[in-house]
Order: C-alpha cells, then structure tokens, then sequence
C-alpha cells in the first residue's frame, strides 16, 4: 500500500530511461548503472532500513535466489540511505548475496520517487517506501513496483523477468 504523501507525479513508469546513479556498496566501490548497460539487466530494489524484520527477509530472499537472477543475466541491487559501515554489517551478519548500496543523502530515492514523508510522536520524517524496478539491459525501465510486500517478492521479480523475455 502506497503512502498517501509519496507523490505519483514523481513515480517512474516503464517504458521510461532509468535514472542513472553512481553509488558506494558495503565495501565502498562505486556502482554505476551505466556499468551495466548492453551487459545485465539490474533489479534495483529500495528498502527502507538494514537489519529490521521485512528488510532482512526481502534481502535473505533475493540472496537465495542469486543464482536464478544470474541464470537472466540480471544483478540484483538494494539500496537504502543506510551508510556503507550499516551495509557491510547487515549484509556480514545474513550473508547476503545482493549488493546493497548507500544512498545517503537519499538523492538517487528521489530520483527514483520512493520517498514518503511519516509523522511519528510529532516529528516528520522522510522515508523509503519499499520499491523494486526492473531494468533493461539498454537501460529502458520494464517494471516499476512500488509500495510491494518483502515475503514472496523476489520470487515475483524473478517471474517477472523471465516473463519479459529476459529484458532484452
């Protein structure tokens, strides 16, 4: 369920460019996804928090599944505001499989319209709301899920992309 203060003007749509975005993983290497373009297809998920409960389970999920996700000639990338410190943390203590990249300033949720404001005890607060786009190898966005459930969805995203001829 989506958030009623994440804006849809600001959502993607398939069929659009994915923005594009370069940024550090757990161990502090610099992803782009222009890197990727003409080689893999990228699911770029975005959760809201390393190491709570729907996170870890979304994260443990896509890790399991790793191997199916290279069968497609697909990369499996998380992003959150969380810092590369929290990543290599999270992603040590599961043994996760996904990349997990940090999107601290949260410039690239934004781009990607995944960002919701809550109120809690008073106070504002800007959050992820958990997304997942699946993209081409040209870089052309084929599926922009937002507001999805951890249990299950990563077996979803891989029916997705084999139901989209491998994203070609």
């Amino acid at each position: 369920m989506l958030p009623d203060t994440l804006l849809t003007s600001t959502m993607l749509q398939p069929g659009q460019l994915a923005p594009g975005f370069d940024l550090p993983d757990a161990d502090m290497n610099v992803v782009s996804l222009g890197g990727f373009r003409n080689r893999r297809n990228v699911v770029l998920y975005f959760y809201p928090k390393d190491d709570t409960p729907g996170c870890t389970l979304e994260a443990i999920e896509f890790s399991e599944k790793d191997d199916e996700f290279g069968a497609l000639k697909a990369v499996v990338l998380g992003v959150s505001m969380d810092d590369c410190l929290s990543h290599g943390a999270f992603r040590d203590k599961h043994g996760l499989a996904v990349q997990l990249l940090a999107d601290s300033d949260g410039e690239v949720c934004r781009r990607y319209g995944v960002l919701h404001d809550k109120e809690a005890e008073g106070k504002k607060k800007t959050c992820i709301v958990r997304s997942t786009f699946i993209i081409d190898r040209k870089g052309v966005l084929k599926h922009a899920l937002y507001g999805v459930n951890p249990r299950g969805h990563a077996q979803e995203v891989l029916g997705l992309l084999k139901d989209s001829g491998r994203c070609r």
